[in-house]
């Protein structure tokens, strides 16, 4: 009798093992089975519902033309989006408070320059709340929205950016500037691919000063309203 007793538990420990161990073995299979949660899709353009078009120039160099930039803008009454680096922020701060102070909009460059699709999630989140830091320091103005370096746009720096709480940013007309390439050549590149919701891409470049008094003219003259980033999302 004694001996049936040890039996029947030992029986109940195998089987509550063998379940134990079932469960477990289910639950890794339904880890693994379970792909990671997407990054949320970055940005191109707004609502083509509105004939809205925002300038974006991202900025990391090109500081002596910022104020004829402003300048050009302010003369036309238009606001646009200011991406910039937190390095080129802590090297020239009245320059990035008189971006803001003008009204415009301020994003997320990054603070290095990096590529940031060479490193980590962590290091791109370091790069993101680095230059976040910079901004707010110089201006008050915490951003919220991100422009990927180099437009790089891998899965690690559009999740970096969606965990810091950042909107990821890119274009849908490049201007291609920074090769500087003769003002019209800007014009043409603006004119022949605006539409409904356009972001166009532009930096500080000496071309650029020239040819931004006639994009704006000319999309103006074509019934175009020029607005922040912001406000072409809100469309």
């Amino acid at each position: 009798m004694f001996y049936l007793t040890l039996s029947k538990k030992g029986l109940w420990s195998g089987l509550l093992l063998l379940i134990s161990l079932l469960l477990a073995g289910a639950a890794v299979i339904k880890m693994w089975d379970v792909p990671e949660k997407a990054a949320m899709a970055p940005v191109y353009h707004g609502s083509e519902a509105e004939k809205k078009i925002s300038l974006t120039i991202n900025v990391v160099w090109g500081e002596e033309y910022i104020p004829q930039i402003l300048d050009i803008l302010s003369e036309n009454g238009v606001q646009a989006t200011f991406f910039m680096g937190g390095q080129w922020v802590d090297d020239f701060p009245d320059l990035a408070n008189k971006i803001a102070q003008n009204g415009h909009e301020l994003g997320n460059h990054g603070y290095s320059h990096l590529h940031q699709e060479r490193i980590s999630k962590a290091a791109n989140i370091e790069e993101i709340r680095k230059a976040e830091t910079s901004i707010i320091n110089v201006t008050g103005i915490k951003p919220e929205l991100f422009a990927p370096p180099y437009g790089e746009k891998s899965d690690v720096i559009l999740k970096a950016a969606e965990e810091t709480g950042y909107t990821t940013i890119f274009w849908s007309i490049d201007t291609i500037d920074w090769q500087r390439p003769e003002p019209s050549v800007i014009t043409e590149r603006v004119l022949a691919g605006a539409h409904n919701g356009a972001i166009v891409l532009m930096h500080p470049t000496a071309p650029t000063v020239h040819s931004l008094p006639v994009v704006i003219k000319e999309l103006k003259k074509q019934g175009y309203q020029l607005v922040k980033v912001s406000s072409l999302l809100e469309g």
